[in-house]
């Protein structure tokens, strides 16, 4: 697979499994609280179809309001609310390392998401603890073929360590409040609208290629209207 200097797959969308891309569908679905089980995805063939789809079963009232900009206002509220930080102090810019220390971060993050009604998805494990349970659980399972009770017992191991460190993970998928709002805005956007019975028609194409982007990780460039999904 070829890797581009910004480790963006340099792949078109229909070279992409199905079953990744049916990942990011139901992310979309749970984004813009939709139901996209009865359109027959034969027949949205194309990016820009399923963006036609989206916007015609979120019957909200539109505006040209910017979503990015509520989500981070909600943030801002969230985060004052629940740690007491002066809101002056929170901006687009501020990194996050500066608001949550690591020895209190899953706390705050914690009830930062209580007062949003959602999970931000925001901590993780360090990438090399989630690679050695990940080779845990491939040695597990080569030597269920040499010695059950061994293999069986590795594979277990593996499993309830990657869990463990996806539950007590510490490091932060983004760096700023504003890359966090980007992020919320678009896998919770009606939620993250002020009106949530309004949406902005000429952002949601963005919002579901920023989907596509950032979870297949592509190029922006390799998603149009006319890309072709399966």
């Amino acid at each position: 697979m070829k890797v581009n200097s910004d480790n963006k797959r340099s792949i078109d969308l229909d070279h992409v499994d199905p079953e990744d891309i049916g990942e990011v569908l139901i992310k979309i679905e749970q984004s813009f609280n939709i139901n996209l089980e009865d359109t027959s995805l034969k027949e949205v063939k194309t990016f820009g179809k399923l963006c036609d789809v989206v916007i015609d079963k979120v019957k909200k009232t539109n505006t040209d309001s910017c979503t990015t900009q509520q989500a981070f206002y909600k943030l801002r509220h969230a985060i004052t609310e629940s740690t007491g930080f002066d809101k002056e102090r929170i901006k687009p810019q501020t990194r996050l390392s500066e608001l949550f220390p690591r020895d209190s971060r899953i706390e705050a993050i914690s009830g930062i998401e209580e007062e949003m009604g959602f999970q931000l998805n925001l901590l993780k494990p360090k990438q090399w603890v989630v690679t050695l349970f990940v080779l845990v659980i491939i040695g597990s399972i080569i030597t269920l073929f040499y010695n059950l009770s061994i293999g069986l017992s590795g594979l277990l191991i593996g499993i309830v360590g990657l869990r463990l460190a996806g539950r007590f993970g510490k490091e932060m998928s983004v760096k700023t409040i504003g890359d966090l709002a980007e992020k919320i805005s678009r896998e919770h956007y009606l939620k993250c609208r002020r009106d949530a019975s309004t949406i902005n028609k000429n952002e949601v194409s963005q919002k579901i290629k920023q989907l596509f982007v950032k979870d297949l990780e592509l190029n922006t460039s390799r998603i149009e209207k006319q890309s072709t999904l399966f």
